[in-house]
């Protein structure tokens, strides 16, 4: 970890290239990878069936992306106030992305989809303050 670490700080182009790529393929009108596998920019790859909370449908595709994404921020940006700041970028993120689906064509706005994306975000933003409080209370 340590390693990743170190190597995603020192590169924070990636998150930025990976920050690059993810707004790209939300807001482009229909589905980029529909079309590079099923040869259809209206339908969307699953890579494994979304899952229900309660009655609660969450999209494991938007889940497994910010999931990602928020890993990478988080080995980007490892100082305190730089954390503050991720976190918030990364919730709004989620939300104003799927909020402009609204507005593009062949996207539909879906709180299947905003519920994965934020639920992405506050696994990694638990697990990495878990990790952070205990790496302080070690020192």
């Amino acid at each position: 970890i340590l390693l990743m670490n170190n190597f995603f700080s020192k590169y924070k182009f990636i998150f930025y290239f990976c920050n690059f790529i993810l707004i790209f393929l939300y807001l482009f009108p229909g589905s980029i990878l529909g079309w590079l596998f099923y040869n259809n920019l209206s339908q969307q790859p699953q890579i494994t069936s979304d899952f229900y909370f309660s009655n609660l449908k969450i999209s494991t595709n938007h889940v497994y992306a910010f999931l990602v994404f928020s890993i990478i921020g988080f080995f980007s940006y490892k100082k305190l106030n730089q954390l503050k700041v991720l976190s918030t970028y990364l919730i709004f993120l989620s939300i104003i992305l799927e909020i402009l689906h609204l507005f593009i064509p062949q996207r539909t706005f879906q709180f299947s989809d905003l519920f994965g994306n934020l639920l992405g975000v506050l696994i990694i933003l638990i697990l990495f303050y878990f990790f952070k409080k205990n790496e302080n209370f070690k020192t």
